[in-house]
Order: C-alpha cells, then sequence, then structure tokens
C-alpha cells in the first residue's frame, strides 16, 4: 500500500478520531495533517509494521498529547454540529435536534477533563479499547487508566450533580 493510498483511504476515519480526541475541528485537522506529513516522510518503516493504521492512530493520540500542543486545553470548544455528523456516520437515528443538545452537552463535559482523562474515556468508550491496550497506547500501567478514568468519571457525575442541584434550586 502505498502513502497515497493510505492517506486516502483512512483520512476521515483519523479525522473523526482527532475531533474526538480533541473536541475541535479545526486542532483535529492540525494534528492529522501535522501527523500524516511525519508519516509520509517515514512511511517505508511504517508499512512495514503489524498495523500501519494502528501505527498512524497511535502517532495521532501522541501528538494529542504532547506538550506543543497544551495551549489546546484551554482553548476547547464545544464541537456541537460537527460532532453530530459523527453520530450520523455511524448510524445514529436520534432527533437531529436532541443530538445537537446531547452532544453539545457531552463537549462541554469533557472538555473540562485534563487531556490523559479525556483520552482514558475516548479510548474506552469510542474506540472501545480495553485497559490493556489503553494503558499500551499511553505508556503507562493498567492501574493508571483504571485511576484516570475513575477520576474522569466522578468528575463528571459531580458535575451532573451540580448542575440538577442548580436547575432545582432555580426552579
Amino acid at each position: 500500500m502505498t502513502f497515497a493510498e493510505f492517506a486516502t483511504t483512512r483520512l476521515a476515519g483519523l479525522s473523526r478520531y482527532a475531533v474526538v480526541l480533541t473536541g475541535d475541528r479545526d486542532l483535529a485537522q492540525d494534528i492529522v495533517q501535522d501527523v500524516l506529513a511525519r508519516a509520509q516522510l517515514r512511511w517505508s518503516r511504517i508499512v512495514r509494521a503489524d498495523s500501519p493504521d494502528a501505527y498512524v492512530r497511535q502517532m495521532v493520540l501522541n501528538e494529542y498529547l504532547s506538550w506543543r500542543r497544551r495551549w489546546a486545553v484551554r482553548n476547547i470548544q464545544a464541537a456541537g454540529e460537527h460532532v453530530v455528523d459523527l453520530i450520523d456516520r455511524r448510524g445514529g437515528s436520534r432527533d437531529h435536534a436532541d443530538a445537537v443538545v446531547d452532544t453539545d452537552e457531552l463537549w462541554s463535559r469533557l472538555a473540562i477533563l485534563p487531556r490523559k482523562q479525556r483520552a482514558v474515556l475516548v479510548l474506552r468508550y469510542y474506540e472501545q479499547l480495553d485497559d490493556d491496550e489503553i494503558a499500551r497506547l499511553l505508556d503507562c500501567a493498567r492501574v493508571t487508566v483504571r485511576s484516570n478514568a475513575s477520576k474522569a468519571l466522578k468528575t463528571l457525575r459531580l458535575q451532573t450533580e451540580r448542575q440538577h442541584i442548580t436547575v432545582a434550586g432555580d426552579v
């Protein structure tokens, strides 16, 4: 497989993956573009790997987690309509307006999480990877994956409880 064939067939999937990680379509495009530029230079080595797709997805994850992108944590925007496209492509048959509201709420909540916690949730629930695979991708112990997931879910639950208390107090 040539690099051009790989990039043509996998660009949309890599972009969706990056959008789910970052919550920002523009940042996701930047990450994918940077990764594909580096992958093209190393393509002869990447194509010999067991799974070139997994190798490049790892590159996307590493770029997202890299220190050069730390500013992105402070600039995460709700993805709203853009992520609804992902839902539609994955077979969502819900009402479009409800999907937009739910998606916007999800991105608002995920935006408060640290990058590693957000990455763990994306890898677990979007990529449907188990803890061992996530630990290998993030180069950490399995217990660290579980800890990050637990902290992230706890933060999301606390935020939900606070919102319910606020809404109930306003009524």
